[in-house]
């Protein structure tokens, strides 16, 4: 005697045919996203971003820690010693190559909990997409925040009679008067390069 197809599986589909016609005629909200952006929560994890000390030098002490945090393997950072000659940083080290690839970055925020200086925070910023893998790939000039009044572009000269804790102290407050970003000459950096 052939199998008797069962109440249930004979009413499966008519039930999953009433979800979608009562899904077809609910009244829908449209969202007008391109017009309209929808504000996100203060603590959304969007962009990353480098932040600066408040006279223009660069918190990050290219510890490579964020780095090491992240679980997609998205960023990359080249330590370099800072000189008085050139100095990013009030500390020894600086993030002389800092780089995000935002085709692997999967937002989490692990990197922000692992960085000791809080030079790496997260922007609400979320339109990211691109046409080209490379364009994905964000340098250290793209994600360092701008200048505000009172600071000064790096390299620089630290704060006078300022160590590397008084900017952590937050003793720091704005760039010492006459303060000028240092330039190195281009024939130095070709020499460096070449040794």
């Amino acid at each position: 005697m052939p199998d008797q197809p069962s109440e249930k599986s004979v009413l499966g589909p008519a039930a999953g045919f009433g979800v979608t016609f009562k899904a077809m005629f609910k009244k829908r909200l449209t969202e007008q996203y391109p017009e309209y952006k929808k504000p996100t929560a203060p603590r959304f994890h969007g962009r990353h971003q480098l932040n600066r000390h408040p006279d223009g030098l660069e918190k990050c002490v290219g510890c490579e820690l964020c780095a090491w945090a992240c679980p997609a393997d998205a960023i990359y950072v080249e330590g370099a010693d800072n000189r008085d000659d050139e100095r990013y940083s009030p500390g020894e080290r600086y993030g002389a190559v800092y780089q995000i690839n935002y085709a692997r970055c999967i937002l989490c925020g692990l990197c922000v909990e692992a960085c000791p200086t809080r030079a790496l925070t997260m922007t609400n910023e979320y339109e990211l997409a691109d046409s080209s893998r490379q364009d994905l790939i964000f340098t250290k000039e793209q994600l360092l925040v701008g200048l505000t009044e009172g600071m000064v572009d790096s390299p620089h000269s630290i704060f006078p009679g300022a160590d590397e804790g008084a900017y952590y102290r937050g003793e720091v407050t704005g760039a010492a008067p006459g303060t000028v970003r240092q330039e190195r000459h281009a024939h130095e950096h070709e020499k460096e390069e070449r040794s």
